[in-house]
Parts: structure tokens; sequence; C-alpha cells
């Protein structure tokens, strides 16, 4: 009913009774006046006007299941969602609800125990940025999960555009600081999976960051000036991913490597690759069919599968 509520207010253009709204929804006008009052603690600014009634003059920044599912246009991606407005992590309440339909997505406003790759922490605050979680079930080895991770980076790109691209493997960087990091983990046998959850920080309305990571991390709005509404880049990044997790699943990575290869920001440049327990440098040539970064260096040609690779240019590596 709350939403309902909100609804009218959103849609009239200028102010509404509190007596239209209780005809419509067939409710009490106490039970029209007690939403509007948790709607103002909660920031929505809404001015109370004796016998005119209620307008809606601005809403706040909140990440809603009404607003996510008004710009979906997804088969099942984002079709069941779970919002906290706290949670540890995204991840952890998509292992514990593992079992809800494939494409479920577990968004939370805040992550007191976020995590980025190699289980370093990623800070997610309040009201700024975007933490979820994507459930997936896909019927493939064990050994080609990784490459979904490709499919989120190509999925970000395309939904926060800025002329973003991927640090092979699944971080996205604009200007050679980082806006978004993926992780994604799984459950499985020795030859099939149970699970695969894919989870994606994504700094949307950061104004500054922490001074130990400012040399090194951006948002959208430092990037561009101007705020985003989050549930519009949540649905946006819902709608790219589904679409080329379909062509992954129907055609294998080849289907969509080329389009992987034109955001890596890897490729063509110089990296330091922890490889085999040792530091090797050379130059990134290319990610392969089976999404190896292939690193081109003084012994040779290499294949990266995982670990630590640094980019000439990118967080400071010079």
């Amino acid at each position: 009913m709350k939403q309902k509520i909100l609804d009218i207010l959103k849609s009239t253009d200028g102010y509404v009774s509190g007596e239209r709204i209780s005809e419509q929804l067939n409710i009490s006008r106490a039970a029209v006046w007690k939403p509007i009052k948790k709607f103002k603690e909660d920031g929505y600014e809404i001015e109370s006007v004796t016998n005119k009634g209620y307008r809606l003059i601005s809403s706040p920044d909140l990440i809603t299941e009404s607003g996510i599912k008004s710009g979906l246009n997804t088969e099942f991606i984002g079709r069941t969602l779970f919002i906290y407005d706290e949670t540890d992590t995204t991840n952890e309440r998509a292992k514990a609800n593992s079992d809800e339909p494939e494409g479920s997505v577990f968004i939370a406003e805040v992550q007191t125990h976020g995590k980025g790759s190699r289980g370093r922490g990623w800070v997610s605050p309040r009201d700024t940025g975007i933490w979820h979680t994507i459930l997936l079930k896909p019927d493939i080895s064990p050994l080609e999960v990784s490459q979904i991770t490709l499919v989120t980076g190509i999925a970000v790109c395309k939904a926060i555009g800025l002329n973003s691209m991927i640090k092979w493997p699944n971080d996205i960087v604009i200007g050679g600081k980082k806006i978004c990091g993926t992780l994604t983990e799984m459950s499985a046998e020795i030859d099939s999976v149970n699970y695969v959850i894919c989870g994606t920080g994504i700094n949307v309305n950061m104004e500054s960051f922490d001074e130990e990571i400012a040399d090194r991390a951006t948002s959208m709005y430092i990037e561009s000036g101007k705020k985003y509404v989050r549930n519009e880049i949540i649905a946006k990044f819902l709608n790219e991913f589904e679409y080329y997790y379909k062509k992954f699943l129907d055609g294998g990575l080849g289907a969509i490597l080329d389009e992987y290869k034109k955001y890596c920001v890897t490729i063509g440049r110089d990296v330091s690759v922890i490889f085999k327990k040792e530091t090797v440098t050379g130059t990134a040539v290319d990610v392969d069919e089976n999404g190896a970064l292939v690193v081109d260096t003084a012994s040779g040609i290499i294949r990266v599968t995982s670990g630590e690779v640094s980019v000439r240019g990118i967080y400071g590596y010079v």
C-alpha cells in the first residue's frame, strides 16, 4: 500500500488530497497519513497544505523494486529481487538463498563486510553505490565459470558508459582508476555446477574517496559531474547482463569475445604478471578463446588464467 500511495504522489502534477488518495485506494485517512509521515522520515520532501493536500517535491535515491523493474526488459534476470537496507555481503545473501530462481538479484544499500578480489575489502557506503549479486544456474562445466566474469565486464561498461574499460579480467576502469569490481564464486561438483554468484560493486554517486584510495578509485559522479538514479543504472546493467549471458550460454565465450576485447584496456599494454610464483613482464597481446590473457614476454608467449596482473598506467603502475 505504501508503494501505491507513493506512485499517486509521483504521478500527480501538483497537490493531491488525502481524501482523494483514501478514496482511490479504499483506505482510511489515517492509513494515508502514516505512510506519508514515514516517507518524510526516509528523506522524501513532501509539502502538506491545508485544504490542498500533499505535493511531492523531491525523492531520495532509494533502491526499490518498482524503481528497478520499471526499467527492466529481461526475461528472468532481476525478476526476483531481494533488497536489504544493510547486510554482510550480497554474495553471502545469494549463497544463503541459492534455492531461489536463476536470475534472482540480491541488493544492499550497505554492505558491512564487502569483499573484493583476492579477499580484499570493498568499501560500500550508503546511498552512493550499487552493491548487488546475481544468482545463476548455468548448464556449463565448472572450468567455464570464470568466463562469466567477462560477461559481467561487458554489461557494466555498456550500462555505465563514460568511456569505461575492462582491466582483465574483472575490474572496470576509467582513465586508470577503478570504478567497479566483480567477484564471481560458485558451488560445484567435479563435473557440474550447482550455482554461480556474480557480485558487482559500482561506484555511482561518490563525491570523493579516502586519501589512501583516492589516486586509484573513481565514480560515475566524479567522471561526469552529474548524479545518477541508481535504480536506472541497475536496470540497465541487468538488461545488458541477460543479453550477453544468453549469448554466452548459446555460443560459448566465442560469441562475446570480440565485444569483450573492444572494452579490454589491458590488450596492447605493458603488464607485470605473477606467473608460476615468479613476476614476469611483457605485453598483453590478446584474450584467448578460454578467457586467458595472452602475454608476450622475453621468454615467449604465456597464457595467464588467474593471479595478479598489473597494467602500466593503471592504479599507479609505472
